[in-house]
């Protein structure tokens, strides 16, 4: 009897041991989740202090980062970089699909420290440069979207990711930008952006920034909107007042 309530006691000891050790490991988990999960898709805005008449906007997803500057006061675009992303540790690596300065500075590659607190997205520890996350501002046609082809769709060839030359639309919490590049060449042909509105077939955009007309920025321009399968169908008049009728894929 001795022998069994010892064996008991042992085999009681063993399981405690055990699910401490688990207590740790999923602990360790959850921590080091939620390190990585503090750079959340959402846009960032920031000032700089030294100027606060140029702004920095950052967007990104699960998977794509965006950063934007530009001069509100009067309007003047500076510049855009973007691409597909991925982190290791507190680090940010980020292989370029568009640089609009890459005829001056040939980048094709960037890396970030970063840090989160409280909603303040920092890069390399630069104190005078704090990004605030915005607020959510779900909306139907959040996402990333390639130009595929002009309307409508009779069966005709489209382009998209297995082509170089791409037309990009990404929209995130009401912030909108548009970015016409080459993924061989890097040749960048143009963007804009701003803030964006979809509901009940209605797409309104407001340009905060523009590459190719500074005169544009503040501008408002309706569209209708219709989603089918993973296509938007983007109908309306260009900024020439012109018919037009555009097919975006959804870009996975």
């Amino acid at each position: 009897m001795t022998i069994y309530l010892y064996i008991r006691v042992l085999n009681i000891v063993i399981m405690k041991n055990i699910l401490v050790v688990i207590s740790f490991v999923l602990f360790g988990i959850a921590l080091g989740h939620s390190q990585k999960s503090g750079f959340s898709p959402r846009v960032y805005n920031a000032i700089e202090t030294n100027n606060p008449n140029v702004h920095h906007e950052i967007k990104v997803n699960m998977n794509y980062f965006i950063h934007t500057i530009y001069e509100t006061s009067p309007a003047k675009f500076i510049k855009t970089v973007g691409g597909h992303y991925t982190i290791t540790s507190d680090s940010l690596h980020i292989a370029l699909e568009f640089n609009s300065n890459f005829a001056n500075d040939s980048v094709r590659a960037l890396h970030y420290t970063y840090d989160v607190t409280d909603g303040k997205l920092m890069l390399n520890n630069n104190s005078s440069l704090v990004f605030t996350r915005s607020s959510s501002n779900a909306q139907e046609l959040d996402g990333a979207w390639l130009f595929a082809t002009r309307g409508p769709d009779t069966g005709q060839k489209r382009r998209g990711d297995s082509t170089p030359r791409k037309t990009l639309k990404f929209l995130l919490d009401g912030h909108f930008q548009w970015i016409a590049y080459n993924t061989e060449t890097m040749k960048f042909s143009g963007t804009g952006g701003g803030s964006f509105t979809s509901a009940d077939g209605v797409y309104t955009e407001n340009i905060g920034f523009f590459s190719r007309d500074n005169a544009r920025v503040g501008a408002a321009l309706n569209f209708n909107y219709e989603l089918r399968g993973s296509d938007w169908h983007h109908t309306g008049k260009n900024s020439k007042g012109e018919p037009m009728y555009e097919i975006w894929a959804r870009r996975e």
